[in-house]
């Protein structure tokens, strides 16, 4: 869109002729290719436009083709050509078209805000910046209702939604929605507007809805006092499809966990299903749920907060535990403690008690008792002298009231005890037995009695551990001591019902031998068949039967290499040997001579002694 003889490029020819003589350095420039939309200067070469308002967007690249030749151009002079490759930058001389002049859409009434609807797009020539758009909605009867966005990577409009639809309420809306350029060039204003617009018709669909609460949050009072299945509220919830179908509510058992109110399924009357009280929960939080009877998916919640007022239900009470004391040198009329008292229950102008002993005790009590009105008391002494030989501790009953409609009142304890003070008042003792009993025992004793014990346990547990500890004598004390030792291993055989080792039924019957039988004290794993032997005869002495056993047994290749004990139940005439007792050798062999068992050294020096000094003894 430039004017005519726009300035482009300037190209330079250059000739290595000598420009001083004659024409055959003088260059002339002239356009071959190119025509009819770009023209040269023959003296300059410069390229300028030949052709008004070119279009970028019917052509955009353009090649022309500039020649130079010598000798100012005439017959005979030498040229040489180049190209030049112009391009066509874009201006902003298209506005936005839309290609259709009406678009409809349809959006369910159940869209959130913010959800899209459709998108809508304007067309236009030009490209980059000159192409942004802006859609924006101009006017309709769904301005409110919704709203248009650019997308800045399509250069879309995005129709969204801006509030909430209702399908019973209203069912369509009508847009009018306008694209524009937002980057105008002023020069070409008089090409027509840049913008377009186009109509939008939206159409709302009917979905089920969840009920709907009447408001969004209730609040309900009630008074503590209030008595079971009293109704203390209603919440109401209709269905806004046009169906309008029936509504049930309920409580969500979550947040009332101990079923404290309940709710009218039919009507939404929340009544109260057990006793209540605020000076244990002032505020109760439920929530309660609304759902259509035909589509119980379809439902809604309303949070609903219970205050519960107060009502003068609590008796006044002490502060705290008074328990105080009285000297025995105590005056009449002396202050002896300072009473308050709390009350659970609230009181808007503040509270109000009053202090008061109780009837029983008002006339014939030790002590008196003073209302302050600012919701204390004094305790004063009634007489001059206290005894806690007579009395160690009073028990005065004080009677507080409230002045709240209906009047509750308490009856409270002061526990008084009888001391012991100084002059100036302060306590010394309060225990009426130290008195009593001046002969007992002090503390320190008491101390050293059971450090005593203590030392005396600590001696037995140490005694019965030395004793566990201690070890058995051993055989020989010493070396000399050769006396003979019994050492015994307490182990006991079977006798003569151990038959694992040996059947002793072949004693018995030597013709029962089986060939084959294996030892049972022994795994039957021979590596090699046991030798047959032959069966003895009936005739046959049991002391040759072992005989052959024994010979055969110390022959036998598969025998255990190891000892084993076998049970013979057999005993011979008698020792071949004679006996080897030395108690023996002293009635039968008395003149023997034992001198040489000094000559065996240190070992049998006890045995000598033992032995000679018997000699020595007959000899006298």
């Amino acid at each position: 869109m430039e004017t005519l003889g726009t300035f482009v490029v300037q190209v330079t020819a250059t000739d290595a002729d000598d420009p001083t003589y004659g024409n055959s350095a003088r260059v002339v420039y002239s356009i071959l290719q190119g025509q009819p939309y770009f023209s040269v200067e023959s003296e300059s070469g410069i390229i300028k436009t030949a052709l008004l308002n070119m279009d970028r967007e019917n052509r955009e690249q353009y090649q022309v083709v500039i020649q130079a030749k010598d000798m100012g151009g005439q017959m005979g002079g030498l040229s040489g050509t180049t190209t030049v490759n112009i391009t066509l930058t874009d201006v902003n001389d298209n506005p936005p078209r839309f290609p259709q002049s009406a678009y409809q859409f349809k959006v369910p009434e159940s869209a959130p805000p913010d959800s899209p609807v459709g998108r809508i797009k304007a067309s236009d020539a030009d490209v980059g910046q000159n192409a942004e758009m802006e859609y924006s909605i101009t006017e309709g009867d769904g301005s409110e209702m919704f709203g248009v966005t650019t997308d800045k990577e399509t250069q879309e409009g995005i129709i969204t939604v801006k509030k909430a639809l209702d399908f019973e309420k209203k069912r369509q809306f009508t847009l009018k929605v306008e694209a524009s350029n937002p980057h105008v060039d002023p020069r070409f204003l008089y090409l027509g507007p840049f913008k377009d617009t186009a109509t939008v018709r939206i159409q709302v669909e009917d979905v089920d809805e969840p009920p709907v609460f009447s408001r969004p949050a209730y609040i309900l009072e009630v008074k503590e006092d209030v008595q079971i299945n009293s109704v203390i509220g209603t919440v109401t919830a209709r269905d806004p499809d046009s169906a309008k179908n029936p509504v049930k509510y309920s409580v969500d058992r979550h947040t009332d966990m101990d079923r404290i109110f309940n709710i009218d399924s039919g009507n939404g009357s929340i009544f109260t299903s057990k006793l209540l009280d605020r000076e244990t929960l002032l505020w109760h939080n439920i929530t309660v749920i609304a759902a259509e009877i035909n589509n119980p998916k379809e439902s809604s919640r309303v949070p609903v907060f219970i205050k519960i007022l107060d009502v003068n239900d609590n008796a006044p009470e002490f502060a705290m535990f008074y328990e105080t004391f009285v000297c025995e040198n105590a005056k009449a009329e002396q202050l002896i403690q300072t009473l308050s008292a709390v009350d659970k229950d609230d009181a808007f102008g503040g509270h109000k008690f009053s202090f008061s002993l109780a009837p029983e005790v008002a006339s014939s009590s030790n002590f008196t008792l003073q209302d302050n009105r600012d919701n204390t008391a004094g305790i004063f002494t009634r007489k001059t002298r206290y005894s806690r030989h007579e009395m160690n501790m009073y028990l005065l009953p004080v009677v507080i009231s409230d002045n709240e409609y209906p009047i509750q009142s308490s009856t409270e304890t002061v526990t008084i005890r009888v001391c012991a003070c100084d002059q100036r008042g302060k306590m010394l003792s309060c225990n009426a037995e130290a008195l009593i009993h001046p002969t007992g025992l002090s503390t320190g004793a008491l101390i050293a009695i059971l450090l005593c014990i203590i030392i005396l346990l600590v001696t037995v547990v140490l005694f019965a551990a030395l004793r566990r500890q201690r070890k058995k004598e051993p055989l020989i004390i010493s070396k000399e001591d050769i006396r003979d030792n019994i050492v015994s291993y307490n182990d006991e055989g079977g006798g003569e019902e151990d038959t694992q080792a040996f059947d002793i039924g072949t004693l018995r019957n030597p013709e029962a031998i089986e060939d084959n039988k294996l030892r049972r004290d022994i795994v039957p794993e021979a590596l090699f068949m046991p030798r047959r032997t032959p069966v003895v005869r009936d005739h046959t002495d049991v002391r040759d039967f072992i005989s052959q056993r024994l010979k055969e047994n110390d022959t036998d290749p598969t025998a255990p290499p190891y000892d084993s004990l076998a049970t013979y139940a057999y005993e011979g005439n008698g020792s071949v040997a004679e006996s080897l007792s030395s108690l023996e050798s002293v009635t039968t062999d008395g003149d023997q001579d034992y001198d040489y068992l000094s000559d065996w050294g240190p070992r049998f020096k006890k045995l000598a002694d033992m032995y000679g000094s018997t000699d020595s003894d007959k000899d006298s």
